[in-house]
């Protein structure tokens, strides 16, 4: 018996001993977000232009993470090539965390489905984390020829090639909408396509083109002031700030239900401290007045996945295009 209480307070006292072993294994797990440190301005290269949808959750973002870190977040555009630019330019950066790209759009889920380009989409980044999926809306002017998305495809139908689309760019992911749509109808439309999203919209309030398939960061505020009308709604259901407009889906396209993603990648073989320290920063900033103020201001959808989470979801939808893409 007193065998057995030496033996049950020897191993007591070795759990004990052990215990500050196994709570500095956890801090220090814990802990390692923040072990690194930017040492530069960090570059957050958006592949389109100022003004449009990706601009926008780039720089609402970066202005709800700045009293988190201590370096600037320095949002730098250079658009042009459906955002393909920007992804070449980042891919071949140094992984040393200073330089991230805002992804999920056309450069890498939808333009790489069309034609090569001078990187990997799945293996030339690595993702740190989603940020939102985007609701993608057909518009056109508000005084303009159609009053609905059937009175559009209608005339396109009657006259192929007669009816006009922007988007922001070949292989873009408003391209690949019309396309599907395109094909769902039986009908041929003409795309014009521009720098980015920004630029097809203000085309559209301009009269140069009949339709632009945009985001609602990048028309709301037209059409709010009854410039620009929602025609439709690529998502699978309505939009609670667009409630009149249908989705393509209930107007009976079911192929057409195709939404855009957004969040941050940085070049590939960046370390696992530093991924998770930008990780774990972005992921406070989203529950930053400025990032929730955006949300709430355009309608979109906040849309939060980790980083494996978001490559996966990524890597689906661009198989889902190339299937497009290879109709074309």
């Amino acid at each position: 018996m007193a065998f057995e209480r030496r033996r049950i307070l020897a191993t007591l006292a070795g759990a004990a001993l052990a215990r500050p072993a196994i709570a500095q294994q956890r801090t220090s797990a814990a802990s390692v977000a923040s072990d690194w440190q930017p040492t530069r301005p960090i570059q957050c290269i958006v592949g389109f232009a100022p003004g449009g949808g990706a601009d926008q959750i780039a720089r609402a973002i970066c202005e709800g993470a700045a009293p988190l870190f201590p370096q600037p977040l320095v949002v730098v555009n250079r658009p042009g090539a459906g955002g393909t630019i920007a992804a070449q330019f980042v891919a071949g950066q140094p992984p040393d965390g200073h330089t991230l790209l805002m992804a999920g759009g056309s450069e890498s889920t939808s333009i790489p489905a069309f034609r090569d380009v001078p990187y990997d989409p799945k293996r030339s980044f690595r993702a740190v984390m989603r940020l939102m999926r985007q609701r993608l809306f057909i518009i056109t002017k508000a005084d303009g020829r159609f009053r609905t998305i059937q009175e559009a495809i209608a005339a396109a139908r009657a006259a192929p090639g007669s009816v006009s689309y922007g988007s922001s760019g070949v292989g873009s992911i408003p391209h690949s909408a019309f396309l599907v749509l395109e094909r769902a109808a039986g009908v041929e439309m003409l795309h014009s396509p521009y720098t980015g999203g920004a630029p097809a919209v203000q085309a559209v309030a301009a009269g140069q083109i009949d339709l632009a398939g945009a985001h609602p960061e990048e028309f709301k505020g037209l059409a709010d002031a009854g410039v620009v009308r929602v025609l439709a709604v690529a998502s699978p259901e309505r939009a609670p700030h667009y409630p009149d407009a249908p989705t393509l889906k209930e107007l009976g396209y079911e192929e057409a239900v195709i939404e855009n993603m957004k969040g941050w990648v940085v070049p590939a073989g960046t370390p696992d401290a530093i991924v998770a320290s930008l990780h774990d920063r972005f992921r406070r900033a989203m529950t930053s007045a400025p990032w929730r103020a955006f949300l709430d201001r355009t309608g979109d959808t906040d849309g939060y996945l980790s980083g494996p989470e978001f490559q996966a979801a990524m890597d689906r939808l661009l198989e889902t295009v190339r299937t497009v893409a290879r109709r074309a």
